[in-house]
Formats: C-alpha cells, structure tokens, sequence
C-alpha cells in the first residue's frame, strides 16, 4: 500500500509580527481526525485507511541543537524512505531547511508556492531566517529549479527586484482565475500559506490581506497538479487569532485534498 507521512513543525520563532503559529499542528490534527467530517479526499482517497496515513508527531526544539539542523534531518529521514511528506508548521521560516531535505533526494523541483506573500525579503527586519524570507535563501542555494508564486497581494519593489534576480513566475491576486495553466514538468514542492484565502475564509492568521482566495480556488489548483507532489507544508495558521476553529477546519480540508493529490500521481496507486 503507498503511504504518506505526517510531520508537525511548531515553530515561529522567526515570526515578525504575532506568534502562535507554533499551536497549530494538534489544532489541525483535531479537525482533521474530527468526527464532524470525513476523513475522504475529493478524489476518492480514504486518508482512514490503517497505514496509509502514517503520523511522526511534532518536533521539539529544546535548544540543544539549531532548528534548521533538526527539521532538516527529520524530513530526510521520512523523504529517503520515498515517502511523499506534509508538513503542518510552524511559521513560513520551516520552508527553507524542509527545501533542503527534499532537495536532497529531488535535485530537479518545481516549487508552487501560495500566500499572499512573496517572502522572499533578503532579510526582513534584518534576520536572514524570517518567516518573510525563506524563498530568498532557497533560490540563492538553488533548491527549486523553478519557483512559482500564485495568490501575492502585498507586492513591492524590492520582491520584484528579487523575483527577477531569481527569475521568479508570479501570478498575483488579481490576475488568479479559477483555473490556471502551469506548465509543470518536475516534481513538485507544494507550500500553503493559510493567509493566501481572504481572511473571511481564514481569520486564524498573523497577517490578515483581504482580497484573498477562496477555498474552491486553491483546492481546484491542487487537484489539477498532474506531476508528483513529494513534499508539501501548511504553515502561519496562528490558532490565538482563529475564530471557533474555522482556519483549522480549513487547513485540515486542505490536507486531505493535498494527500489525495500525492497518492493519485504516485506511480504505485495505494
């Protein structure tokens, strides 16, 4: 049977503005394995199956050791056993040393990325690890051959100045449709930023940009990736700003829908 395999992440040290995206995987987790809902992707994959779904809990960052170090040789772990990996963060920071890992086993990756944020700052407000920063230390070490960012509603001069250094493919809110022709050859990296939605859909995040997506948006773009989806993350959903859980139903909805993906384009269907 194909399996996947869950990592929580909690961690937002590098967060620039609230904390509180490091509570967010057992709050996922809860709507996810709720009974409320089924536990079924759109695409017709059962995520109950015994062992289909294989959770390696949360990671803990004691000090003993740098953040990056650990989350990056916890995920290769999981990733050189050839096990597609969603990872619940966490800030947008845990994207860089998750890059690492899958690179190290995905030389060739296209990175889709969703947010209302380029996060490709050199340093925000001077720290190279912020959690506006990550795309900018992943393209300068060539982890994704491509980057792709849909959804971007905050835009200014210095990302586009970073996106034509690092010869970006940005489609911005306003020019998202319902459906969108990405060309996409390699496998993939998937990273979700829960403040892509409007914040009518997703209130439960640090940094609420109105004029977001919608759900139905996001979910049609995922179910339309016909290349291997090896990794994926979910990250800034902040439960200390969510209203009565709905930003976590939603990235638990998302979850499901991510691992339906992964399973369906896996070459040994499970």
């Amino acid at each position: 049977m194909t399996r996947l395999a869950l990592l929580g992440v909690p961690h937002d040290e590098n967060s620039s503005f609230h904390q509180g995206p490091a509570q967010a995987p057992p709050a996922i987790r809860r709507e996810l394995y709720s009974d409320a809902y089924s536990i079924w992707s759109e695409t017709g994959i059962d995520l109950g199956v015994p062992g289909r779904l294989v959770d390696h809990g949360d990671l803990h960052f004691d000090g003993s050791e740098d953040a990056w170090t650990r989350i990056e040789r916890e995920a290769g772990a999981i990733l050189a056993t050839g096990t597609p990996l969603i990872s619940l963060g966490g800030d947008h920071a845990i994207t860089h040393p998750l890059l690492r890992a899958a690179h190290a086993h995905h030389p060739s990756l296209t990175l889709l990325h969703i947010d209302a944020h380029a996060d490709i700052y050199h340093a925000y407000q001077g720290n190279p690890r912020s959690h506006a920063s990550p795309f900018a230390r992943i393209m300068e070490e060539g982890l994704a051959s491509r980057l792709i960012q849909l959804g971007l509603r905050t835009v200014n001069d210095h990302h586009r100045e970073q996106w034509q250094r690092f010869g970006v493919e940005a489609i911005e809110a306003a020019a998202c449709g319902e459906r969108l022709a990405l060309d996409i050859r390699t496998p993939i990296y998937l990273s979700v930023d829960i403040d892509a939605f409007d914040p009518a859909y997703a209130p439960g995040v640090s940094h609420r940009e109105p004029g977001g997506l919608t759900p139905r948006q996001v979910i049609g773009w995922i179910q339309a990736l016909q290349q291997p989806v090896i990794a994926a993350d979910i990250v800034e959903y902040n439960p200390r700003r969510d209203w009565d859980g709905i930003t976590a139903t939603l990235a638990a909805k998302l979850l499901k829908e991510i691992a339906g993906v992964m399973l369906r384009n896996r070459p040994t269907q499970g």
